[in-house]
């Protein structure tokens, strides 16, 4: 048994489908290919001529997927932690040792993985002559803005993807999605706001610390001016005990 499964997918489109492959030697193109390579898709038919695909993982199988630099063929058991491909962690800081295939295409696989980088010169029926809309808009002001090629002055809120719900018996609605990182004038003021804090702080904290240079320069001065009178008090005592021991040398 060997590879006869192409899940082929165009994101342009957002469609995808599963084709199965019946001759073998239309798929000797894809063998001993790795993971994100770029292949012609002239070989699987007529139809596929002038299109580029790329591979972008399978599963064998046993249904164990392929995973991007193991360069062993077969398979192999790894410690997995979280942001590594072919695992989702359930809990904070968890590893497991999955096992997982290499990154090389064989005739051990059951479905290969392919994504089109290149239209051809015909569509092909259920992906390319179709688009599937998008479930969920972006939510991200600056992302909506990208999507529509909107300018600053626009208003993002009548451009946002709405979810229509329709029941049966009740009045149709949509929904949408709250808008993130939105810049409306209460915005502009608590910024405003927050500026005027903190310059008023910074103003303060100039005064304080010039209060307090003041005060520090005073308390020395003081300081300094007790010390020298001090030392002058002491002289003047010395001196007046030297001139009184000498008049009793003296009278001696």
């Amino acid at each position: 048994m060997s590879l006869k499964k192409l899940n082929i997918s165009f994101p342009a489109t957002g469609c995808q489908k599963l084709i199965e492959v019946d001759d073998e030697r239309k798929l000797r193109t894809f063998y001993e290919k790795r993971m994100a390579t770029e292949v012609a898709a002239d070989a699987l038919g007529e139809e596929w001529k002038g299109y580029v695909v790329r591979i972008s993982g399978g599963n064998d199988k046993q249904g164990f997927p392929m995973k991007q630099g193991v360069l062993t063929h077969g398979r192999v058991r790894l410690l997995l932690s979280k942001g590594h491909s072919c695992y989702r962690p359930r809990r904070t800081g968890e590893r497991k040792r999955k096992s997982v295939r290499d990154c090389i295409v064989d005739a051990n696989l059951s479905v290969l993985n392919l994504v089109i980088v290149k239209e051809g010169e015909k569509d092909i029926p259920g992906l390319t002559d179709t688009t599937v809309p998008r479930r969920l808009g972006p939510k991200r002001a600056s992302r909506i803005r990208k999507l529509f090629n909107l300018s600053k002055e626009d208003d993002v809120r009548q451009y946002v993807v709405r979810k229509p719900l329709n029941k049966e018996g009740k009045k149709p609605r949509t929904k949408a999605p709250k808008i993130q990182c939105l810049v409306t004038p209460r915005v502009l003021q608590h910024k405003r706001r927050r500026i005027a804090l903190k310059k008023q702080r910074t103003k303060k904290n100039k005064e304080e610390a010039a209060e307090y240079a003041k005060l520090l320069a005073k308390r020395m001065k003081e300081a300094k001016e007790k010390r020298q009178e001090q030392i002058a008090k002491r002289r003047r005592l010395s001196s007046l005990r030297a001139s009184t021991s000498k008049s009793e040398s003296s009278q001696k």
